[in-house]
C-alpha cells in the first residue's frame, strides 16, 4: 500500500475515534444538564445504583430513566440517521444542496400527523409516530416513483424536481388541515420545531429498528455509490446495476429520514450541514464520508439539544431550532470560504 494512502487511512481512523470520544463526552453532559443539574456522582447513581429508600436518590433515578436517558439516546440515534441520510441523498442525486427533505419525508410525516390528529384525535406520540413514519415512507415512494418514469427516469434532477413538487403539495395540504382544526394546529407547532424531548423508549426502540435496517442497506450500497459518483456511464461500465443501487439507496434514505422525523419531527439543515463537513474532512470516498456524517450528526444534534436547555433557563429551546440557528451561519461561512464542495 502506498505510504500516502496508508497515512490518509490512519488520519481518518483517528478522526473517527476522536468523534466517538466527543460523542461520549457530549452524552455524559446531556445526562447531567437540565432544569436540575446533576453531578457526575449523581449521574452514575441514576444509571447504575440499585434502588433504595432515599427520596432524593429516587428522584434522580426517575429523572434519569424517564427524561435524560431517553432524550440522549434519541438525539444520538436520530443524529446518526439524519447525518447518514444527508450524505446519501447528496451522493445519489449528485446535488450538493440536497437534504433528506428533498424526498418529501418531512412534509409527508407532517401531513400524516396533522391528519390523524384531526380525523382520529390522536395526541400521544406513541400513537401518531407510526402514522408519521408511514406518511414519510409513502411520500418517499411517490417521489421515487415519479422520478423513475418518463423521459427523465433515473436522472438526479428529475428526482429533485419530483421531491420539490410533492413537498410543496403536502405542505399546502398540511397547512389546510391544520388551519381547520385547533388540535392539529397546536400539534403542528410543536412538530415543526423538531425536538428530542418528551419521547419514551416505547417509541425510541421501534424507531431504532428501522434506522438499523436503513444503516444495513447503506453499508451494502456504499461501494456502488462511490462508482455512481463517477457518472452513470462509468458505473455501468464497471458492472454497477444503477437502477438496483439507486432503489436500495432511496429505501435506505427513506427508512433513516422517515424514522428520525417520525420520532423527533423535522430537524432541518442537519443532514445538509454535516455531510459537507464530513466531505471536507474525508474527501469523496463514501466508505469514510458516511460514518463521519453519522457521528457528526449525533454530536451536533446532542450539543444543540444541550445548548437549548441552557440558553433560556428555566425554559428550553427545541433542538431543531438551535440546529437552524447555529447551522445556517456556519454553513454560510463554509460557502464564503470556498469549502462548499460538490457531492
Amino acid at each position: 500500500m502506498p505510504p500516502g494512502i496508508s497515512k490518509a487511512r490512519r488520519r481518518r481512523g483517528v478522526g473517527l475515534g476522536a468523534l466517538v470520544v466527543i460523542l461520549a463526552i457530549a452524552a455524559m453532559v446531556s445526562l447531567a444538564v437540565g432544569a436540575r443539574a446533576l453531578s457526575p456522582a449523581e449521574v452514575w447513581h441514576g444509571l447504575f445504583a440499585a434502588p433504595d429508600s432515599d427520596q432524593r436518590r429516587t428522584e434522580i433515578r426517575l429523572i434519569m430513566e424517564t427524561v435524560r436517558v431517553p432524550r440522549t439516546v434519541l438525539a444520538i440515534v436520530a443524529g446518526i440517521a439524519l447525518g447518514v441520510g444527508g450524505a446519501l441523498i447528496q451522493g445519489y442525486t449528485r446535488n450538493p444542496i440536497a437534504d433528506t427533505g428533498l424526498l418529501g419525508v418531512n412534509s409527508g410525516a407532517s401531513f400524516a400527523v396533522v391528519t390523524v390528529i384531526a380525523v382520529f384525535g390522536l395526541t400521544d406520540p406513541f400513537q401518531y409516530v407510526w402514522f408519521a413514519f408511514a406518511g414519510a415512507a409513502v411520500a418517499g415512494v411517490i417521489v421515487f416513483g415519479l422520478a423513475s418514469i418518463g423521459r427523465g427516469a433515473g436522472n438526479p434532477l428529475t428526482l429533485a424536481l419530483a421531491g420539490q413538487g410533492i413537498t410543496v403539495f403536502l405542505t399546502a395540504m398540511t397547512t389546510a388541515v391544520a388551519l381547520s382544526d385547533q388540535k392539529s394546529l397546536n400539534a403542528l407547532r410543536f412538530w415543526n420545531s423538531g425536538s428530542v424531548a418528551g419521547v419514551g423508549f416505547d417509541v425510541i426502540w421501534p424507531v431504532t429498528v428501522f434506522i438499523a435496517v436503513g444503516l444495513a442497506l447503506t453499508v451494502i450500497t456504499l461501494p456502488a455509490l462511490n462508482l455512481l459518483n463517477l457518472g452513470d456511464d462509468v458505473a455501468r461500465g464497471l458492472g454497477v446495476n444503477i437502477a438496483l443501487s439507486r432503489t436500495i439507496g432511496i429505501i435506505a434514505i427513506t427508512l433513516l429520514a422517515g424514522a428520525a422525523t417520525a420520532a423527533c419531527g423535522p430537524i432541518a439543515f442537519l443532514g445538509l450541514m454535516v455531510a459537507h463537513v464530513a466531505r471536507y474532512l474525508t474527501g469523496p470516498d463514501y466508505r469514510w464520508l458516511v460514518p463521519y456524517a453519522g457521528l457528526l450528526g449525533s454530536v451536533v444534534l446532542l450539543v444543540c439539544d444541550i445548548v437549548g436547555r441552557l440558553v433560556v433557563r428555566p425554559g428550553e429551546l427545541d433542538a431543531g431550532v438551535v440546529v437552524a440557528l447555529l447551522g445556517a451561519p456556519f454553513f454560510a461561512i463554509l460557502v464564503w470560504r470556498g469549502k462548499f464542495k460538490s457531492a
